[in-house]
């Protein structure tokens, strides 16, 4: 589904992904977990391409690209990837000046040129799964966090992409809110949607993720199968992180 090769990315003379290469298999959930700054995000955005990587390749279904350091990819190879992914962000992106059903619908409009009536059909199609249809016409302003993220979520999925890319989806979000937003990324994991996720949220990664991705320093430490990974770590560092983030959740539940 999706083939990562050799990924580098470069900022100057700072090397933020050195030779990350993964394979994330079509309907299957990937959680990218690591410290901050690891380059979790990074390679998540590299993946649709809103950051170039140096050199490396990449394949999403029949579409692949490969890269090398002072060569741009064409515009056109770059929307062949970037339109098989929906992304995520961290704090919601919504369009402040549209109402909940507008966000949705509006890259099918403006991007695809579907017709108004059948936009509307997706996008409140897309609301109903996501819970909620009941605020169709509520503007982001009026609309709690984990609201708005559901939103985002609806908009991400409108135009139907082959995998859905998450950066910190609950990290802006108190644990009620976050809940909500772990169950609609739980509802869409047992559909069979391919997701990858960066998170530092270990109970949304563990709920959710199939496989998972550690990554410390632009490398990966370890990867394997979630539920062996996070009871049963192999690497050290890996052992000292999750034991770390879980005692942190722990106390940020019970104050």
């Amino acid at each position: 589904m999706i083939e990562l090769d050799a990924i580098e990315k470069r900022f100057g003379e700072a090397v933020i992904l050195k030779d990350v290469s993964i394979t994330i298999p079509e309907g299957s959930v990937t959680a990218l977990v690591g410290p901050s700054g690891g380059g979790k995000s990074t390679l998540l955005r590299c993946i649709n391409l809103l950051e170039i990587p140096t050199s490396g390749s990449i394949r999403i279904g029949t579409e692949s690209l490969a890269f090398a350091p002072g060569r741009k990819p064409g515009w056109a190879d770059i929307q062949k990837i970037r339109r098989q992914t929906g992304m995520v962000f961290q704090n919601f992106q919504l369009f402040p000046h549209q109402t909940a059903l507008g966000n949705v619908m509006e890259g099918l409009l403006t991007v695809l040129k579907w017709p108004r009536d059948k936009a509307e059909a997706r996008a409140r199609e897309l609301l109903a799964k996501v819970d909620m249809a009941h605020k169709a016409d509520a503007w982001p302003a009026t609309l709690s966090g984990g609201q708005q993220q559901r939103v985002a979520i609806a908009r991400a999925l409108a135009p139907s992409p082959r995998v859905l890319l998450c950066d910190e989806p609950t990290s802006a979000l108190d644990p009620e809110l976050s809940a909500e937003v772990v169950e609609v990324l739980g509802k869409l994991a047992s559909e069979g949607t391919t997701m990858v996720m960066a998170t530092h949220d270990l109970r949304l990664a563990s709920r959710i993720a199939n496989n998972v991705v550690f990554l410390e320093a632009g490398k990966v430490v370890e990867s394997g199968k979630a539920a062996e990974l996070f009871a049963n770590p192999q690497h050290e560092r890996t052992r000292r992180f999750i034991s770390s983030i879980h005692a942190a959740q722990v106390l940020e539940q019970n104050p």
